[in-house]
């Protein structure tokens, strides 16, 4: 037990994210204890409020990730709404927003308008496709970024078809961790310069970034080995999953030879 702060303690946080990347990265946030303000619009607010399955109130999915956080309700569109968010922009440390890029621009909020009021502040835009090039006015979601940034094509077993899992990739690592990553960073050096920082975080460029065993494999061979026979999805027996005799399932990782040996 400690009785120190927590590290994030004194900051304030932002949030105009919906559904999961921008909101889960927030959470990080104020679990490391940022003061999270979740700026939502009037009536629908971040649409996971009603992603089922429901509770009385909200979707569990909604509560699950906005926990340790404030909400305000405000109409961005309105000069009223611009203000107060000025306002509160002038207090904060970091924004986290998640509109397609031009969005707070066209809304007179947008990165060269807050940083000339608060120097210091970290603005991180997290999008599909990042604040430039040709895709970045283009919609989607994880399974788009993911089949873009070529993980989809690798996911699923040997001669079978892609499949998709419950774990969003892009959303998670290219999306939440990435944008955490930049904002502390961002942070730090705000905190020596007193100068903050735009951090564009691109999903689809992200998840290209940790798909380190397919580089690997295309740097070493001149292509990505075909889905199901990388090292680690069933190109070597001392990585994978296996059915047993009860009609469950076991996870073999042995990598190590001195594991397999024991294992063998």
């Amino acid at each position: 037990m400690t009785d120190r702060a927590k590290p994030l303690a004194g900051n304030r946080v932002l949030d105009l994210t919906r559904l999961l990347p921008g909101p889960l990265c927030t959470l990080h946030l104020a679990d490391m204890g940022a003061d999270v303000i979740k700026v939502e619009e009037p009536k629908v607010g971040d649409y996971a409020r009603w992603y089922p399955p429901l509770s009385r109130t909200h979707g569990y999915f909604f509560l699950a990730i906005n926990r340790n956080k404030r909400s305000v309700k405000l109409d961005l569109r309105s000069h009223q709404g611009k203000e107060v968010f000025k306002a509160l922009a002038k207090t904060a440390d970091i924004i986290v927003e998640g509109f397609r890029p031009g969005v707070m621009d066209r809304l007179g909020i947008g990165y060269e308008t807050i940083v000339a009021i608060n120097p210091r502040i970290v603005f991180c835009a997290i999008s599909g496709y990042g604040a430039d090039g040709p895709y970045r006015n283009r919609a989607g979601h994880d399974i788009n970024y993911l089949s873009y940034a070529g993980i989809a094509e690798q996911m699923g077993g040997r001669g079978g078809p892609p499949q998709l899992i419950n774990f969003q990739i892009a959303d998670l690592a290219g999306g939440t961790l990435s944008a955490c990553m930049g904002i502390l960073a961002g942070l730090v050096d705000a905190k020596a310069t007193g100068k903050g920082r735009f951090v564009d975080v691109s999903m689809t460029d992200c998840s290209f970034a940790h798909a380190a065993a397919a580089l690997g494999s295309l740097q070493a061979n001149g292509e990505v080995l075909p889905r199901g026979s990388d090292r680690l999805t069933g190109g070597t027996s001392c990585y994978g999953i296996y059915e047993t005799k009860d009609g469950r399932y076991m996870s073999l990782g042995a990598l190590e030879p001195k594991f397999w040996r024991a294992f063998c």
